[in-house]
């Protein structure tokens, strides 16, 4: 997202920088050894996986693309950075591994778009992606059901379906394109109170919310905001510490594209 009053917010996201990393840690230990050939950080927001980049595959190329100014403006550790949506980007050479953590799920059509991201690599190259598959719990479900209630002139939500498909389903698309790994990991986050609001908020204002706050006026947002802490003090009530529990759904998925 490019457009300024939906780009992301750097400072906002970084708050939570370690429960963001860890899946992509995670994802990124079960990648094999590549060809030769460069990596891209496919989304790579605001650099967060660089440095893990570069410390997994020393001595190559590493190149950033995103598609928000703002995070690539904080987007350091790269050899190169471009700015590129997701949807139309096209690599300038074929990599050996193309990584996206947390990005592919703002992207339709992963029908079309994950075999043509696999068509890319170098034979024998490998996409590693991890994408929330959340949609369904609360912590998103809410967002949904108040901006459809408390807005239905600008949320529709008729005929909805969930951005990430169940993990079978990139089973079925990608198994004929090469050697293919799919798994699921639940976090447990374990949130610490905030100052203002729910921390499960906290958690979502700087990525779940973002589309519906683009929409919505300052007095609007804010009424809109007043209902979504209430209601996730239902769905996630705190602890006597404060904190609040609140799991987390990943889908992890590896293919390693045939030699031929």
């Amino acid at each position: 997202m490019t457009d300024p009053h939906t780009d992301w917010d750097p400072g906002t996201y970084r708050r939570f920088r370690g429960l963001r990393l860890r899946p992509a840690l995670d994802l990124l230990l079960q990648v094999g050894e590549p060809p030769e050939g460069c990596v891209v950080d496919l989304g790579c927001g605001d650099g967060a996986v660089a440095a893990p980049l570069r410390a997994r595959f020393p001595g190559r190329r590493i190149v950033g693309v995103d598609s928000s100014p703002a995070m690539l403006g904080h987007a350091h550790g790269y050899d190169a950075t471009r700015l590129s949506d997701i949807g139309h980007w096209e690599p300038e050479e074929p990599p050996a591994v193309i990584f996206s953590n947390a990005a592919l799920h703002w992207v339709p059509h992963h029908d079309a778009l994950l075999p043509r991201l696999a068509g890319f690599l170098r034979p024998g190259g490998v996409l590693a992606v991890q994408m929330p598959r959340q949609f369904d719990a609360p912590s998103h479900r809410l967002l949904r059901d108040l901006g459809h209630e408390m807005f239905p002139d600008r949320f529709h939500f008729d005929g909805w379906v969930a951005p990430v498909a169940p993990p079978a389903a990139y089973l079925r698309l990608l198994a004929p394109l090469g050697d293919v790994d799919l798994w699921e990991t639940e976090y447990l986050q374990a949130l610490e109170p905030v100052v203002e609001g729910h921390p499960v908020r906290a958690f979502t204002q700087s990525t779940a919310m973002l589309p519906f706050a683009a929409r919505l006026g300052e007095g609007e947002l804010q009424d809109f905001v007043a209902a979504y802490d209430d209601a996730l003090a239902y769905a996630y009530p705190a602890e006597a510490d404060g904190t609040v529990l609140f799991p987390f759904r990943r889908l992890f998925l590896l293919l390693a594209r045939d030699d031929g």
